[in-house]
This record gives C-alpha cells, sequence and structure tokens, in this order.
C-alpha cells in the first residue's frame, strides 16, 4: 500500500466526519483499479458531503466495472441532478450520455 494511502486512512480515521480524506482514498484506488475500495470511500464521502456531480460519475463508473448496473445507472441519476442543482449542465450531458451507452 502506498504512503499515500495510509496517510489518507489516518486522516480519515482522525476525523470521521471530513469527507476530504474520503475522496482522496477514492481517487487514490482508482488509480490502482481497486474499483471495490473506490465505491466504499465514494459512498462515504458522498454520505458525508453534497457533491457537484464528479463523485457520483466516478462511483457510477466503479459500480458500472463491478457489475453492478443498476447502482451504477443511479449513480449517473444522482450526478445529474447533482450537476444541474450546481449549475455543471455539460457534466449532467456527459452523465446522460453514459446512461443512454449503458441502455444499448
Amino acid at each position: 500500500m502506498t504512503s499515500r494511502i495510509e496517510s489518507l486512512k489516518r486522516m480519515a480515521e482522525a476525523r470521521p466526519q471530513d469527507p476530504r480524506a474520503r475522496f482522496g482514498l477514492a481517487l487514490e484506488y482508482e488509480r490502482l483499479g481497486e474499483w471495490t475500495e473506490v465505491v466504499t470511500h465514494l459512498q462515504a464521502y458522498l454520505a458525508r458531503t453534497q457533491d457537484q456531480g464528479n463523485a457520483y460519475g466516478r462511483l457510477g463508473h466503479a459500480l458500472n466495472l463491478l457489475g453492478r448496473r443498476e447502482e451504477a445507472r443511479e449513480a449517473y441519476r444522482e450526478g445529474i441532478r447533482a450537476a444541474y442543482r450546481h449549475g455543471h449542465p455539460t457534466m449532467a450531458q456527459e452523465f446522460e450520455d453514459v446512461l443512454v451507452e449503458m441502455d444499448d
């Protein structure tokens, strides 16, 4: 395990309600292709904060790679709603396009 992951884990343990370490862990595990860990940490992140859409898209991607397609679709739908709420129509459109591709 990388020292960055260890450092982020310590931060998450020391400040469990601070979402930033969870998002950082998700990104590190994403880089390593450890999709179950990505899902775990993104879900923990989203339980602690309002996201503008990015985390939902990453969560949808990870869930889809794990074969959890309906959960992935719901993550993308949540991402679309969040993106529109925060004024990110381009991101929302990207997620809408992913949903269409998933249905093909």
